[in-house]
């Protein structure tokens, strides 16, 4: 059944995304009164980040990382694994799978693109994210960057669909601005952001995903 789920997902993802409406669903107040035209962007740094998909004990999983605590705006947040398109990348989705290896410490030639999300930009960093979807056949066994990544999360497919764990808080910036923010709860943690944007994108294919049923049903 996983085959099939990812046959369909590949479908979805190579026609019209739901796009910045979904994925500003999650996004906070101030970033909610102007949403910017990602065609009029420009001077922007291109980062990649990657949804690794898998089947293990008949459920879907994706890895998370929780960034360890250090001197920039994204310092200690639940996000995707990825980072910066360097020039050794010959695109962006091959920064998204080096990244995804350097992170979670998982390299395979077993990891398949799918395709992609619609990019977000993040104007505090100024960097426009391209997220991919991929996903492995085997088990990843993980052992994540240290100097990078506090915890690896490895989180059920179901988790996301699970309305119950979205929530809305006040979120205060190492600059000391507060702001609202809805967020996913997952495993106690807040995962907000543009994190959260992507992944309310992908939770509304995998919604129409016919064959989601199956793991929903066990």
């Amino acid at each position: 059944m996983f085959q099939q789920f990812i046959e369909e997902l590949k479908i979805q993802l190579q026609q019209d995304l739901p796009g910045q409406p979904v994925q500003f669903e999650m996004a906070s107040s101030d970033r909610k009164l102007s949403p910017p035209d990602l065609s009029k962007i420009t001077g922007y740094r291109s980062s990649a980040v990657c949804v690794l998909l898998y089947e293990h004990n008949h459920s879907i999983y994706f890895p998370l990382i929780e960034r360890t605590n250090y001197e920039g705006v994204h310092s200690g947040q639940i996000a995707l694994p990825g980072g910066k398109v360097e020039p050794l990348d010959i695109n962006p989705a091959a920064a998204a799978i080096r990244e995804l290896g350097e992170e979670t410490g998982f390299f395979s030639d077993n990891i398949y693109l799918l395709g992609k999300l619609t990019d977000v930009y993040i104007p505090p960093s100024n960097f426009l994210v391209h997220p991919y979807i991929a996903y492995t056949t085997e088990k990843p066994v993980f052992k994540h960057d240290e100097k990078e990544v506090n915890q690896l999360i490895d989180l059920n497919l179901l988790d996301l669909l699970d309305d119950t764990l979205v929530k809305t808080t006040t979120i205060e910036l190492s600059n000391g601005y507060k702001l609202k923010a809805p967020y996913f709860s997952v495993q106690g943690k807040i995962l907000w952001g543009a994190t959260a944007m992507m992944l309310n994108e992908l939770k509304f294919l995998i919604r129409q995903n016919p064959f989601i049923s199956f793991y929903q049903s066990r």
